[in-house]
């Protein structure tokens, strides 16, 4: 019997002890995450957990170095470009990434160095016409 990925459950990704102060305003305040109820039995671990559409995404702390990584979470979302507007705006450096055909793409790092891609599926020749 092989595996089968079905679907995301959640993606979990860490920020520095005592920052999530930071983490909600990036994630709630600019990305439009809602933050939801963590069970009774782990919020004596810190963090939050948060989620906008089917994306669930928890939050935790650790004692961390700040390093960037490859490790990321890819949204798939609408409007790419109004997403790289919003980011601009507010001061988030934007790394366009090598693209892949269908899809329009770059990605950022939040305050914590986590790397998050942005992904838009488009058709081939509407990208063509856009460039």
């Amino acid at each position: 019997m092989s595996i089968e990925i079905i679907g995301l459950d959640h993606i979990q990704i860490c920020v520095p002890i005592g920052k999530e102060g930071l983490a909600r305003k990036f994630y709630l305040n600019l990305l439009n995450f809602i933050e939801i109820e963590k069970p009774e039995s782990l919020k004596n671990n810190g963090g939050f957990w948060c989620e906008s559409g089917e994306v669930t995404l928890h939050i935790g702390v650790e004692d961390i170095a700040e390093t960037k990584s490859k490790r990321h979470v890819a949204f798939i979302i609408h409007d790419i470009a109004q997403v790289r507007r919003t980011l601009k705006k507010n001061g988030i450096l934007i790394r366009e990434e090598i693209q892949i055909p269908g899809i329009d793409r770059f990605s950022c790092f939040d305050p914590f160095h986590n790397k998050i891609e942005f992904l838009e599926r488009v058709e081939t020749s509407t990208k063509m016409k856009e460039s």
